[in-house]
Parts: C-alpha cells; sequence; structure tokens
C-alpha cells in the first residue's frame, strides 16, 4: 500500500509506509539519567467549546497517556507548555491536572514534576502579585506530592524592571519550598512573552543571573531545564552549576549530544519530543545505563530530523505535531485539542511529520497510522 501525501509545493509524492513497528518492551529503571517527557493533554471532542472557552480534557485518555510513558520508565513532566500551559489551558485546568496526574503518579509508583508558574494573572501584575501567584501554585504542587518546577512567568518578564527583581522573586520562592525544585527557563522561540528573561536580552547577562539565583540556593535547587535551543550555551551553563545541581536539557535539537555528554559532564532531560518519543527513548537511554554511548546515539540521533521539524519556527506550535503523532500512534481516538490548536500546523506539515515519524518506527500499529494519515488527507481533497 502507499499514501499520496503532498510535498509542499502543490503537488502530491508517492510514500510507501512501513509495515512493523520498532521492537521496544518496558524495561528496568534507568540508572545513569533521570528523563522526563514532558506530556500532552488530550482535549474532549465531544465539548461544545470555542477557542476561547476553559479547556475540556478528556481525562481518561489524558491520565492513560501518562501511565504509558511511565510504563516504560519515563517521568512525566506535567502543566508544563507541552500541556498548553498559556495555549488553550488556563490555571483552573491545568490544576485540576496535576492533582489527577499527582494521584495517578503516586498510585503507580510514577516520577512526577509539575509546572509552578502565574498563569492565574490575567491583566498586568505587581511583583507583589506575581508573587502570590507563583506561592499558590507551589502549594498546590507540593500538597499533590509533587516535585515543583518553577517555570517563567509572563506576568514576572512584564512586571520586572531589571535582574534585582528576578533575584528577590525566585529567592523568595526558593526560600519557602518544602523541597528543592527545578528551575526552567524557557527561551522566546516557545514563548515571545519571555523575551529578556532573568532582566537582560543579552543571553551572557541572563545566564549570569540565572546562575547567581543558584548559586544563592543551591540546597533548594534539585536542577535547571535550559530551553534555548542552543547546545554550547547549555554545556556552558551546565558546567558553572554548583555541585548536586542538575542540568535537565530541554533542547529538543541537540538532545542526543547533551544527554550523551563529554568528559565534564552531561545532561539528564526534560522534553517535549520524548512525548512522542518515549518508547524509543527509553530504549535508547537503557542503551546509555549499560556504557554503550554509541548505541546510544545510534538509536537516539536519527530522531533529531523529526524533532526538528516539529519545533521548527514558530516554535511553540510544536504541541501540535505531538498531539498528531498521538493520534496517529492510538493514542487518541482524534485529533482535536483544546483552543482549536489542531489548526496551528499545514498539512504539508502533517504529511512531513507521518513520513518521519513512520520511518523510525514509531507507530504500534502502522496500519492504523496509515488509515488515520489517509483520513486527515481526504478531508483536504487528496484522494488516494
Amino acid at each position: 500500500m502507499t499514501v499520496r501525501l503532498p510535498a509542499g509545493d502543490g503537488r502530491l509524492r508517492v510514500y510507501e509506509p512501513r509495515t512493523q513497528p520498532l521492537a521496544v518492551t518496558p524495561g528496568t529503571p534507568f540508572t545513569s539519567r533521570t528523563v522526563f517527557s514532558a506530556a500532552h493533554v488530550v482535549a474532549d471532542p465531544f465539548a461544545d467549546t470555542t477557542p476561547d472557552s476553559p479547556a475540556a480534557v478528556d481525562w481518561d485518555a489524558t491520565l492513560a497517556f501518562r501511565r504509558h510513558l511511565w510504563s516504560h520508565g519515563l517521568g512525566v513532566a506535567e502543566a508544563m507548555d507541552t500541556a498548553q500551559r498559556g495555549m488553550g489551558l488556563d490555571w483552573a485546568g491545568a490544576a485540576e491536572l496535576i492533582r489527577r496526574s499527582a494521584a495517578e503518579a503516586k498510585a503507580v509508583g510514577g516520577l512526577i514534576a509539575c509546572g509552578v508558574g502565574t498563569d492565574q494573572l490575567t491583566g498586568p501584575a505587581t511583583l507583589d502579585e506575581v508573587r502570590a501567584a507563583y506561592e499558590e501554585q507551589l502549594a498546590l504542587v507540593e500538597e499533590s506530592g509533587a516535585q515543583a518546577i518553577l517555570m517563567a512567568s509572563r506576568a514576572l518578564a512584564a512586571a520586572a524592571k531589571g535582574p534585582e527583581d528576578y533575584v528577590e522573586i525566585y529567592g523568595h520562592l526558593l526560600r519557602q519550598a518544602a523541597e528543592p525544585v527545578v528551575l526552567h527557563w524557557l527561551g522566546p522561540m516557545f514563548d515571545p512573552a519571555l523575551e529578556g528573561y532573568w532582566g537582560s536580552s543579552d543571553l551572557d547577562a541572563a545566564t549570569d543571573t540565572f546562575l547567581e539565583v543558584i548559586a544563592a540556593h543551591p540546597d533548594k535547587v534539585d536542577g535547571i531545564k535550559v530551553s534555548l535551543l542552543e547546545a554550547q550555551r547549555e554545556i556552558d551553563i551546565r558546567r558553572r552549576l554548583p555541585d548536586g545541581v542538575r542540568c535537565y536539557t530541554g533542547d529538543d535539537f541537540n538532545y542526543p549530544e547533551l544527554i550523551a555528554g563529554d568528559e565534564k559532564g552531561f545532561s539528564h532531560a526534560l522534553l517535549g519530543i520524548f512525548d512522542p518519543l518515549g518508547p524509543l527513548a527509553a530504549e535508547a537511554v537503557r542503551v546509555l545505563d549499560t556504557g554503550n554511548t554509541a548505541g546510544f546515539r545510534e538509536l537516539l540521533d536519527p530522531t533529531v530530523e523529526l524533532s526538528r521539524h516539529l519545533f521548527q519556527a514558530p516554535t511553540r506550535f510544536y504541541k501540535t505535531g505531538v498531539v498528531f503523532l498521538a493520534w496517529l500512534a492510538g493514542h487518541q481516538s482524534h485529533f482535536t485539542m483544546v483552543g482549536g490548536l489542531q489548526s496551528a500546523r499545514s498539512l504539508p506539515h502533517f504529511a512531513r511529520a507521518y513520513e518521519l515519524a513512520d520511518g523510525l518506527g514509531l507507530f504500534p500499529d502502522p496500519k492504523l497510522a496509515e488509515e488515520r494519515m489517509k483520513n486527515l488527507l481526504s478531508l483536504y481533497g487528496v484522494d488516494q
């Protein structure tokens, strides 16, 4: 069987799908790296909503996907940007997601960390209001029993006058955190409202402020997640961290080399691309656990082309490709997203994502993926 796919230049090309998936089975827990997948949410396709409505979530399918990730040994990074925080999922929805996922993690023994932000603030805010919003979310995450990830705040980016405001806000939060947290530096390619975070658009100056916060509270920082899509900058930051503070790569362009590391260290992982790559990524990390770095790279390097495709500019719409692949893989029965975000990518983009994912063997049932891809093509007027 073949599939006729749009090539992006107005023409159609013929693609022959593979017939067998990559053979991957759940295995033992990881020993050399701590690895989180930032997981997407599954929308309720039958809810009568608009793009401006509160998110309607299919909780059963959403939690089932988290159990899928846990079954392969991955941790779940919950209520992050992959879950459409600030792009369809408001704080009320995120709070419910955190409660439900944390309870599910406890039930199955899964590793979970949850995003703490300020997205209950819907307009201009003072620094005191930003601090209070962070505190509210931090309290909820800690009460749920999950580890906290202090996410970058649009409200703080708008309210801060300079680096000293970031030092004060983050210092206050770290002093009151019950357990060590993960600090998340999300670059403006993921969210344009975060331009100039840490008080400067000069990344060297911003890095100095970021590291100043960590150096002042090393006992309260489990690690950092760096999502700047610059491998060398992450390596440089990693080498400047205090002893005991981990680097979790958030670089969806360069993750194999960053996780593999070098003679001076390595990165752990907290990645949106590990949502569609979950089983394959887990297999690769288990190979790395044996000391076989070459085998790890052999498995994971071929996935970078897919990741760079999904995360191409405008990068913040990578969630659409992630959910699209979850639908093709059979993890959900439909391709709809909260906020109507399924419309954020083009048909040629979807076609290439399908081809790359199929080539990697990511679909447990290649025939199902082919049928669903053909159904989508037919909606766009592409006859097979």
